[in-house]
């Protein structure tokens, strides 16, 4: 029995202890879910926070996305960058029969920077012999179209160019044109310059060049290079500084056009992100066109110089089509720090950097090793003073005013518009330099102007607008008025030719003492230069002598408004003419350029062609905006103008022109010098078979500068005609016009003697002349019939 209880006993301890097992298993359980759940909760708390989160994120890198899609569509879809005006001299056109000598087309050369060589094998090379030069004119883009490089013979005789000969097509050829003179920007004071050139413009050896030294895998990556980033990490960890960039070029092209050169985290993700976007939306070749034209590459002055394009002009005055490979290497070198690798402030840096790039280009094979060798012992062969263009000033201003005028708002000044001009760079260089040399010689604190114009167009070669050439300021040219004393004269003497039945150049001019009185009563009473009277002078005379007081007479007697309607006639504003009898002395003030249109007119047989600088202006499409008609109208009688400038013609042979005749009398100029009271301004205006030039002498303030017009501004259009050399005016006979025999008495007075040696023209339009002629002849027939019998 106690047995038995016992094992009862046992089987409720073991019960109770089977129970308290249970119970404390029963309770870890509950303490390991407890612990779990509590893990799930912060897991799934973290994750619902971290997909949520990860979602905005998402939706906000994707709205950044479509963000900067749109900000880089907008600006690749359209402008890209702002682009100035680029401006280009006048095209030299040339056909066989032109007048153009050999040398001068070599002048023309050497203004365009072609180089000269013994045999020309690329664009931009010329060579020449005693009777022929051979040379490839370069490619370009006209207002009409583009024309490719060409290679031409052009045959010369003493009377100019003979023919024209194709070397390509090896046949003869009747018309050539040069490409024009790039002058520079018609912007001042803008931050960036660049010229814009089209992918296929860029030479690919330069590009393999660019390729190899910033991004040999640019046509392999999408935008972003983790490879060139891995690298460029495990360099400056090596070097433990920046050595090396890990970006590619559409990372730069992004950073340049959109970003600021802050080096943070932040605009490198940009960065990084807007070249994804770059790369997927538009092409390689798009890419790096505009990358080859946004780089940054220097300095012209206070502008910025971006893009090979320009840069090539900067460094080597050169097309980049034109440069040596190590020319272009020097250039893509430069790209790593334009400062830092200055050709000319520091050669050896710009040299070491250039070979390391020549060094690349062989081991990539693009050069070959004897290449990579002809190119390091290459100088650097930049230009002493880099620049691009000097800017004329003057001549932009003008130019400025006539886009105004005649192109209105369809003129963008950041639209990269090309404007070609009629500005002739070989006038415009010897015309700044006769004036900067000459004038400083004739005196201190001289100022002067000067415009030379084409006498039958009427479109402006060269304009100087003061003394310092690169000054943009005052331009005396358009808006320094003053008085212009004996230019005058002419418009007086081609008033009194319009009536050939009572003037002509032998008519006998009064030269004796006049008073006139006023109508408030002052008496004037002028004087010839030198205070002398001849009595009696012939009309020619008095002109080419420039002598006073017959001239007054004349005007006098002709009348105020008949002289008046000349000079308007002749292209002046009748507002600036003072109706006075003075005015037969030039009392009134006009501009060098309202002078020059006077003598264009006068000496063009009197047909008047406005003047311009304007030529054509063309859009980055090729469109044309503006395109110059050259229009003339007869103003003045064709006879009358042609005489008067055929004693102009005999005022530099025997009056007061007569310093040029020693030292240019085969070139038959004409000229009319002006010299104004107390010698404040000393004028003259020359005429040869090319141009019109008007130049003035004075100063500033307005006093007397002891200079008369021969003795002052005539000096400098000598030295302006010592380098351009004057063609010979010829001038074209109108009809009715016809020489004439004269004998002049012991005072120099004109009387029909029709078989004298001395002969001048005159204007015979009902043939009196030839029938007075006839019948002064009649009598020595009779005296020779019978010394025959």
């Amino acid at each position: 029995m106690s047995s038995q209880k016992n094992q009862q006993k046992r089987r409720r301890s073991d019960r109770r202890l089977s129970g308290t097992k249970q119970s404390g298993t029963k309770q870890a359980q509950s303490s390991s879910q407890k612990t779990a759940a509590k893990r799930t909760g912060w897991f799934g708390k973290l994750w619902r926070i971290g997909w949520k989160v990860g979602l905005i994120l998402a939706i906000v890198i994707g709205f950044y996305g479509v963000y900067l899609n749109n900000l880089v569509s907008e600006k690749f879809e359209g402008q890209l960058f702002d682009l100035p005006t680029v401006v280009y001299a006048r095209i030299l056109s040339m056909s066989p029969g032109d007048d153009i000598s050999l040398d001068g087309l070599r002048h023309e050369l050497d203004i365009l920077n072609y180089r000269k060589v013994a045999r020309p094998r690329y664009a931009g090379e010329y060579s020449a012999s005693s009777t022929k030069i051979e040379l490839i004119r370069r490619p370009f883009e006209f207002a009409d179209g583009p024309e490719p490089d060409r290679h031409v013979m052009l045959y010369f005789d003493d009377e100019g160019l003979t023919r024209i000969q194709s070397l390509d097509k090896h046949q003869d050829i009747g018309f050539l044109r040069l490409e024009p003179k790039m002058l520079g920007m018609l912007e001042k004071n803008i931050t960036e310059q660049r010229l814009f050139l089209r992918r296929e413009q860029f030479p690919e050896v330069m590009i393999d060049a660019l390729l190899a030294t910033e991004d040999r895998n640019f046509y392999q990556h999408e935008g972003v290079s983790p490879f060139a980033i891995l690298r460029a990490l495990v360099a400056n960890v090596r070097a433990g500084r920046t050595v090396q960039g890990g970006s590619t070029l559409t990372q730069q092209l992004a950073k340049n056009i959109f970003l600021s050169s802050q080096r943070t985290i932040v605009r490198k993700l940009q960065e990084a992100y807007m070249a994804l976007i770059i790369d997927y939306r538009f092409s390689k070749d798009r890419i790096l066109e505009a990358y080859l034209n946004e780089v940054y590459l220097g300095q012209n002055g206070a502008e910025e110089v971006h893009g090979f394009g320009l840069a090539s002009r900067l460094y080597f005055g050169q097309p980049l089509q034109e440069l040596r490979i190590d020319q272009l290497a020097l250039l893509v070198g430069m790209v790593k720090g334009p400062s830092y690798y200055n050709p000319v402030r520091y050669p050896e840096r710009a040299r070491e950097r250039r070979d390391l790039v020549l060094k690349l280009m062989m081991q990539q094979d693009i050069l070959t090793a004897r290449q990579y060798a002809q190119a390091v012992e290459r100088p650097l062969d930049v230009q002493e003073n880099p620049h691009i263009a000097r800017r004329q000033p003057a001549y932009f201003q003008q130019l400025a005013i006539e886009l105004k005028d005649k192109v209105g708002d369809r003129f963008k000044s950041d639209k990269g518009l090309r404007v070609f001009t009629t500005l002739d760079p070989v006038s415009q260089s010897e015309l700044e330099d006769a004036v900067q040399k000459k004038v400083p010689q004739l005196g201190k604190g001289l100022e002067a102007a000067a415009i030379a114009v084409d006498r039958q167009s009427g479109e402006i070669r060269a304009m100087v607008g003061g003394v310092r050439i690169g000054f943009d300021g005052f331009n005396r040219v358009l808006n320094g008025r003053r008085q212009i004393g004996s230019l005058v004269k002419p418009a007086i003497y081609l008033t009194a030719l319009n009536d050939p039945g009572k003037y002509n150049l032998a008519t006998t001019l009064d030269d004796q003492p006049i008073s006139l009185k006023s109508d408030q009563g002052d008496i004037w009473t002028p004087q010839n230069f030198d205070h002398q009277f001849r009595g009696d002078v012939p009309l020619y005379l008095a002109l080419a002598k420039s002598i006073n007081i017959p001239t007054i007479k004349l005007g006098m007697t002709l009348g105020i408004p008949q002289v008046s309607d000349t000079l308007v006639h002749l292209g002046v504003d009748g507002q600036e003419i003072r109706p006075v009898p003075s005015m037969f002395l030039g009392s009134f003030s006009l501009t060098p350029i309202e002078v020059a249109q006077m003598y264009q007119t006068l000496t063009n047989s009197g047909r008047r062609s406005k003047l311009s600088a304007l030529r054509s202006v063309i859009d980055l499409d090729g469109n044309v905006l503006y395109q110059s008609i050259p229009k003339s109208t007869q103003a003045v009688s064709q006879q009358a103008a042609w005489l008067t400038t055929y004693a102009m013609k005999r005022g530099v042979i025997e009056g007061t022109g007569r310093y040029l005749h020693n030292r240019f009398s085969w070139a038959m100029l004409a000229g009319k010098t002006g010299t104004t009271n107390d010698y404040r301004d000393s004028w003259f205006v020359g005429v040869d078979g090319r141009e019109v030039t008007t130049i003035w002498v004075g100063r500033d303030d307005n006093k007397s500068t002891g200079l008369t017009g021969a003795s002052g501004a005539l000096r400098v259009y000598a030295d302006y005609l010592q380098k351009r050399v004057p063609k010979v005016l010829h001038l074209p006979w109108p009809q009715g016009i016809t020489m004439i025999g004269f004998d002049k008495d012991r005072h120099g007075v004109l009387s029909l003697d029709c078989d004298d040696k001395f002969k001048l023209p005159v204007w015979d339009a009902d043939h009196t002349w030839k029938q007075r002629c006839e019948e002064n002849d009649k009598p020595l027939r009779w005296l020779r019939k019978i010394f025959e019998w």
